[in-house]
């Protein structure tokens, strides 16, 4: 059988056990303190780097566990995995709702409990080809930032004692609009820093999450599909265990607007190709390089009838957004390498001009009340972040396998 978590281990981040493992263990008195019998709300908490959060944190007993996600179906699986995991505390005031953070309901839910002890928002748009036409963008502009908003809004009258966003790697000198929206996103959090303690992470890949094309391989073999990845990007990983507890020694040992993201080495970054060759040999498979999608869709025909040559179709990339390598802070951010063992911190951020904000908000949302283009929102964007150079081939991931 396939031991997905040792195949992660092995290949992918090449580590046998967590990276936070020692970090968790010298802190965990300070973690205990800041967590147990306290009140937990989980935004976005049935995906990927949600419900290893809720992982990382219940061992810590809390005494209140509310998760909003939109994603029914997998918020019945975040508790049947919850239920079913020996040893697993889940406490008595356990909750799962499957609404949107940024609805009336969610607002009567929030304000009829009184607010919460610790906030976390994993609730984003985190993929690159969604910003494949005006209308993707909208949206994912809409959950990254302009939604956020709302909720800040609302934790201003029920502050928490800790507030925690997840960020990405792309924030770091942006080429996507997502990477962009993110950045924009640590701006709108800090501005809101002055009335309750609010912290981020900017992350690494996470091996084999809901929606990556890592998971797709697996997708792929169960239905004897071709695979198809980008030979040419670099990118850092972190296990899904890793990811939630970056975000708990993030939310709970962080100080005011900081970012703290994992101690890597460029030499621990892996390309796809690499994954889906060892992922195919681990399933017992011969990899068969093909020269297009079409040639290894009418390879996998053979898989059906028994054969162990797999196709896979690795090119280079030529799609909108793609950076070839990852960087988790600038050169004129401060960064602390010496308080975790594992993570470092971007140090000494100030409050953003609140002003500049609102009139970002102000251009964005009559550019979507009118006919716009991914080129005005661009522009938009790029004006409040200078740095912004945004990467268009005129082609989306969509296009491909």
């Amino acid at each position: 059988m396939f031991d997905l978590d040792k195949f992660i281990g092995t290949y992918v981040t090449k580590r046998p056990k967590s990276m936070f493992k020692d970090d968790i263990k010298a802190n965990k008195e300070e973690l205990s303190n800041k967590i147990k019998g306290k009140s937990v709300l989980v935004i976005g908490g049935a995906g990927s780097i949600g419900s290893s959060f809720i992982k990382a944190v219940l061992p810590f007993e809390p005494s209140t566990l509310v998760v909003v996600d939109t994603n029914e179906n997998a918020l019945a699986e975040l508790t049947r995995d919850l239920r079913s995991t020996k040893g697993m505390y889940v406490p008595e005031d356990y909750i799962p709702y499957p609404m949107d953070f940024a609805s009336p309901v969610f607002e009567k839910m929030f304000r009829n409990r009184g607010g919460f002890d610790i906030v976390g928002n994993f609730s984003a748009h985190k993929h690159v080809r969604s910003e494949k036409d005006i209308y993707s963008v909208e949206a994912l502009i809409q959950n990254n930032v302009l939604h956020a908003k709302l909720l800040l809004d609302l934790l201003v009258e029920f502050p928490p004692e800790e507030y925690f966003c997840v960020s990405t790697d792309k924030a770091a000198n942006p080429v996507n609009i997502m990477g962009a929206s993110k950045r924009i996103m640590e701006d709108v959090i800090f501005a809101y820093s002055d009335k309750f303690q609010v912290k981020t992470a900017r992350f690494a890949n996470v091996a084999f999450s809901n929606g990556s094309l890592p998971a797709g391989f697996l997708a792929r073999l169960q239905k004897l599909q071709p695979i198809s990845a980008p030979s040419d990007v670099k990118r850092y990983f972190v296990s899904p265990e890793e990811s939630g507890q970056i975000c708990m020694l993030g939310c709970m040992l962080g100080k005011n607007r900081e970012i703290f993201f994992p101690r890597l080495e460029e030499e621990q970054m892996m390309t796809f190709d690499k994954i889906a060759t060892a992922f195919l040999k681990e399933n017992g498979f011969e990899v068969s390089e093909c020269d297009s999608d079409e040639e290894a869709i009418d390879r996998a025909e053979d898989l059906k009838n028994g054969s162990l040559k797999y196709p896979v179709h690795y090119s280079k990339s030529n799609t909108s957004g793609e950076k070839a390598y990852e960087e988790f802070y600038t050169e004129q951010e401060s960064v602390d390498l010496h308080r975790l063992k594992a993570l470092g911190v971007v140090t000494g951020k100030e409050i953003p001009d609140k002003e500049k904000i609102e009139v970002l908000f102000t251009k964005l949302n009559k550019a979507f009340e009118n006919e716009t283009s991914k080129e005005e929102i661009v522009a938009i964007m790029k004006e409040y972040l200078p740095n912004f150079e945004h990467i268009e081939t005129g082609k989306s991931l969509d296009s491909k396998m």
